[in-house]
Order: C-alpha cells, then sequence, then structure tokens
C-alpha cells in the first residue's frame, strides 16, 4: 500500500496526452488546445466607429453639415467624406475615407438633411484597424482550455478549425450481484440502485473524457472477461467500480488478467478509498475504484480527475487552498484522510455522516479536507488544506 502523494505521482507519470487532432471549432469546447490560435485577419479589419453617431472631419468643427449617407456594419458608405458633409454610422461600421473622427450621436442636433455639431472634444470614438490584433498574432498559447472566451477569440481569428488534444475514449463497468438499475430497486428485495457507475460516467464528462460505454454487470467471472475485452477495444481509459476487496467474488482485478494485467498500484493509504488501483491491460489504462458512492467519487476527485486531466493535456487537477475550519475535527487513524465538507462564507463545515455509503453526505460536500495520517483533532478556526470536490 503506497501513500497518497505517491499515487498522485504515478498518476500523473502515466496520464500522457494522447494525440493530437484538428477539430472544427463548433465541436472544440472543453477540449485543449495542441497548437497555438494564430490570428488570420486583422481586428477590426478597417477603421470602424466605437460608437452610433456621425462620421466627420476636424476641419469641418464646429458646423453644419449635410448628412452624405449612412455606414452600417457589413454595409459601408463607399464614397470618400467630402469637405462639409457628414455620414450617419453605427457601431462596428467602417469609417469612410477621409473622416478623423465620431461625433456621438447624443452630442448632435439633427435638422431635416443636416447636422449641427459644437466644437469637437479629445474622443475621436474610432476603432483603427489591427488595434485589437493583428494577422499573424498568437491569440491564444497551446495548452489553452476552449473555455467560451476562447472559443469567442479562436471565431475573430478567422479558425474554422483547431489543433487539439484528443479526449480520453472512457467505458466505465460497474460490478455487484446485489446491484440494479434506479427505479428497480424497490421491487427486488436485497438489491440497491446502482448508482456509481452513472456518477463516474457525469464526473469524467465533466473533466474532459468522452464515455463510449457504461455497463453494470454481475459478479460472473467469465462475463466480465469477457466485457473487459470488449472495453479494452473500445477504450482508451477503463475504470471498473466495485469488486475491488477480498472476497472471493471480488473481480475486479481478474477480470483484466487474460490480458496481462500490469499493476501500477493496488492500494492506497487513504480513507476512503483504500481499494483505489491502476493498472494497464491490453495497451490501455484500467482504474479501479471502490464500490460505495463516497469512496467512488473521492478518489475519483483525487485520481481520476488528475488521470483524465493528463490524458488531454489540461494543467494539474490537484490544487489545494486552506481555509478555516467552522467546527472540530476529530484526530485522524492511520490512514491520511479525506473529509467531505461544505462552505460555511470563508470557511469550511466538514459532514457530520462521513459514511462511505452517505449518498446525503456526498450530495451536500462541495469540498473535500486533506489531513495527514496521525493528525491531531483540530479546533474551530484552525486552518486546514481543501480542494473543490
Amino acid at each position: 500500500m503506497i501513500s497518497f502523494d505517491e499515487a498522485a505521482f504515478l498518476v500523473a507519470a502515466a496520464a500522457t496526452p494522447l494525440g493530437r487532432e484538428r477539430v472544427p471549432l463548433a465541436e472544440a469546447k472543453g477540449r485543449v488546445l495542441a497548437a497555438p490560435v494564430v490570428a488570420a485577419v486583422d481586428a477590426p479589419p478597417a477603421d470602424v466607429s466605437a460608437m452610433d453617431g456621425y462620421a466627420v472631419r476636424d476641419a469641418d468643427l464646429p458646423g453644419r453639415l449635410r448628412v452624405a449617407g449612412e455606414s452600417f456594419p457589413g454595409r459601408p458608405c463607399e464614397a470618400p467624406l467630402a469637405p462639409g458633409r457628414c455620414v450617419r454610422i453605427f457601431t462596428g461600421a467602417p469609417v469612410p475615407e477621409g473622416a478623423d473622427r465620431v461625433v456621438i450621436q447624443e452630442e448632435v442636433q439633427r435638422e431635416d438633411g443636416t447636422a449641427v455639431f459644437g466644437a469637437p472634444g479629445p474622443a475621436r470614438h474610432i476603432r483603427k484597424s489591427g488595434s485589437d490584433f493583428a494577422r499573424g498574432t498568437v491569440l491564444l498559447e497551446a495548452g489553452r482550455l476552449l473555455d467560451p472566451r476562447a472559443l469567442v477569440a479562436a471565431a475573430g481569428a478567422d479558425q474554422a478549425e483547431v489543433e487539439t488534444w484528443r479526449r480520453p475514449l472512457l467505458a466505465i463497468i460497474g460490478t455487484g450481484d446485489e446491484l440494479v438499475e434506479p427505479g428497480d430497486a424497490a421491487e427486488t428485495p436485497g438489491a440497491i440502485p446502482e448508482s456509481v457507475s452513472l456518477g463516474i460516467a457525469a464526473f469524467a464528462e465533466i473533466w474532459g473524457a468522452e464515455i463510449v460505454a457504461r455497463k453494470r454487470l454481475p459478479d460472473a467471472l467469465p462475463l466480465l472477461e469477457r466485457e473487459a475485452a470488449e472495453a479494452l477495444q473500445l477504450a482508451d481509459l477503463v475504470v471498473v467500480t466495485g469488486g475491488a476487496s477480498v472476497g472471493e467474488h471480488d473481480h475486479a482485478k481478474a477480470m483484466f488478467a487474460p490480458w496481462g494485467l500490469d499493476l501500477i498500484f493496488s492500494k492506497v493509504a487513504i480513507k476512503p478509498g483504500k481499494p483505489v488501483w491502476l493498472g494497464r491491460a491490453g495497451g490501455r489504462l484500467v482504474m479501479g475504484l471502490p464500490g460505495n458512492p463516497n469512496s467512488a467519487l473521492v478518489t475519483a476527485r483525487l485520481l481520476l480527475a488528475p488521470l483524465i486531466h493528463g490524458l488531454t493535456g489540461r494543467p494539474p487537477a490537484l490544487l489545494w487552498r486552506q481555509a478555516k475550519l467552522a467546527e472540530d475535527l476529530p484526530a485522524t487513524g492511520n490512514r491520511e484522510t479525506f473529509t467531505r465538507a461544505a462552505a460555511a462564507g470563508e470557511a469550511v463545515r466538514p459532514l457530520v455522516n462521513q459514511d462511505s455509503g452517505a449518498l446525503s453526505t456526498l450530495a451536500a460536500a462541495d469540498l473535500l479536507i486533506r489531513r495527514a495520517a496521525g493528525a491531531p483533532a483540530a479546533a474551530a478556526g484552525a486552518r486546514v488544506d481543501i480542494i473543490d470536490f
């Protein structure tokens, strides 16, 4: 059994990007750039108005000018601006040749076909061509997550496609004879609704994976071996939940043995989540998560999230910070402990029921508190390490 820090190091070493691919910009949300985005155009492409108003020549101000035309975005006034004339212009529209400034409409009086202007102020209200960025400018560096802001910038750079790291394809196998589909447990004596694989699928998608399979299977080794073979063909990463203890029906590792399971680690000295493991089989990564919901989601946050992040080229997923305890915490045992907690203003409140099967605690938790093995009791007001859950 290894420490959490050792497990995190081994996960980081295994989590190398899977390869590059070009994807349409409309399908790139949540991807990570594998190459910079370079502007193919100037922005703006011409001198444009920053306000609704009138394009004028400085030499004509103050005075009364005849309105010679209009300029709209995408429909400019083509004729140069002649002396004694002005052009009605709208935000984003090209400024006519010869104009020195735009006077905002609130400062102009319209009288029939003329406009009356006072003395000009300092503001010109013109965005010069290329003032945002010029063609050839690197707008987004490699490694940038393509969030909504980055997608807008890439589109503004006139790029229809971007080069990204490939998203890992992930298959999930939930094991356990006692598990049934949600909605069937009330009619099945001794059954438990299968919830973990559903949560892990949603979790993995949020962190950047693409789910290609999710199955619930009984503890029958021949069947599990067949499904393991199929999952290894479909996916870059297989996650199996449950079946990781020491009972005679615990087949989580055995199901991958025919494909040469090579364990990277088999247990981690953490609470909850000691049975978590990571290995390779058939050239694919395989991670085993506990079957209890809290243990599964905690270990997913601590080890699966960093694994997916590394495979997608994202930055580290374990960013710890400190906060004050809103309530006392008891001493820890002989394993590093991750306590489910909730934000309480600027402090953190440990949740009462830390049982690994407590779904109400899982639903209420939005933070994890990290405490070393053998740590003494901590009083309210003490500072502790936390991470978003």
